[in-house]
């Protein structure tokens, strides 16, 4: 293959990258806009059927070839493979093979990150030490970028989860002073908040099931403090293993943990508030000073160049 594919090859490799970060961050169509392209498109349910398997192909292909890809970054000890689980769970990736996953897909972004930055080197400074450099570059922008998605991910995530854990664990408190258990109330906010907090629905889902499944209730919260990762959610947690150890009332620890949560996101909101002016003097300083200069004083300024100019 001659230099005058490089440019190609280039092209090739930025475009899925593009998309495959793009498709990230593109949010999933609601079910009325899928309805109404049905109908505008009666073939579509059936090419998305065909994407669908091919997608799936795609997956089977790069499940098969994980564990292969992956050996190399495989976690010396168990404590690494723990806090790599731990991460991606904060993530919202909970499969089992979601580190073989992760680590194959830093390796491929490894090999792409170097063979575009190879390209891109030998295009510019041909087969010289700056050519190398740049496939050093390449690979390793390429295999720090996973690690940057992961971390934008479970940081989003446990964002999200903060913001709405107390209007969650208010229905909780109704739920269960209503006369529900605490597991009859987890399923009763799964059920009512599934459109509002997502991510949140997702983890006490997940503990519903595993509670159907039979595992004891202190493993299971347990658990849910842990993938999720939120220091708050770990409180309650917390309370709640202690209050059904010594049995104490649930409804009154759920009020008290409520109360407390709701206090520190209006501190954190008046905090927020008082940092503006702060924030402002640099946008002050930067765009709106020189206008205002420009404006004020700019009309003296070219009075007195006349002057001087006209003497």
């Amino acid at each position: 293959m001659g230099p005058e594919y490089l440019p190609w090859l280039i092209f090739v490799a930025i475009s899925v990258a593009l998309f495959a970060v793009l498709s990230i961050f593109i949010r999933n169509k609601t079910r009325q806009d899928e309805r109404l392209e049905e109908f505008r498109d009666p073939t579509l349910r059936q090419r998305e059927q065909l994407r669908e398997d091919a997608r799936g192909g795609m997956a089977t292909m790069l499940e098969k070839a994980a564990p292969a890809l992956s050996k190399a970054l495989q976690p010396k000890t168990e404590l690494e493979a723990n806090k790599l689980k731990v991460n991606l769970a904060n993530a919202g990736f909970n499969g089992p093979n979601a580190p073989q996953l992760y680590l194959s897909v830093k390796v491929v972004m490894l090999i792409a990150g170097a063979v575009i930055g190879s390209g891109v080197g030998i295009t510019m400074w041909g087969f010289s030490v700056n050519g190398l450099t740049a496939m050093g570059v390449g690979g390793g922008l390429g295999f720090y970028l996973p690690g940057l998605v992961l971390w934008w991910l479970k940081r989003t995530r446990k964002e999200a989860i903060f913001l709405t854990l107390p209007d969650a664990l208010d229905l909780l408190v109704v739920c269960v002073e209503a006369g529900l258990g605490l597991d009859a109330g987890l399923r009763k906010v799964q059920e009512e908040l599934q459109n509002t907090s997502k991510e949140l629905c997702e983890e006490l889902e997940l503990a519903n099931l595993q509670l159907q499944m039979g595992r004891p209730r202190r493993e299971v919260l347990h658990d849910l403090g842990v993938r999720t990762g939120v220091d708050d959610m770990r409180a309650l947690v917390a309370i709640l293993i202690q209050a059904d150890k010594f049995g104490s009332s649930i409804a009154q620890a759920l009020r008290v943990q409520s109360d407390s949560m709701r206090v520190k996101r209006r501190q954190i909101a008046e905090e927020k508030a008082q940092q503006t002016a702060v924030k402002m003097i640099f946008p002050l300083v930067l765009f709106i000073f020189p206008g205002i200069f420009v404006v004020l004083v700019g009309p003296a300024a070219i009075l007195m160049i006349d002057n001087l100019i006209g003497k």
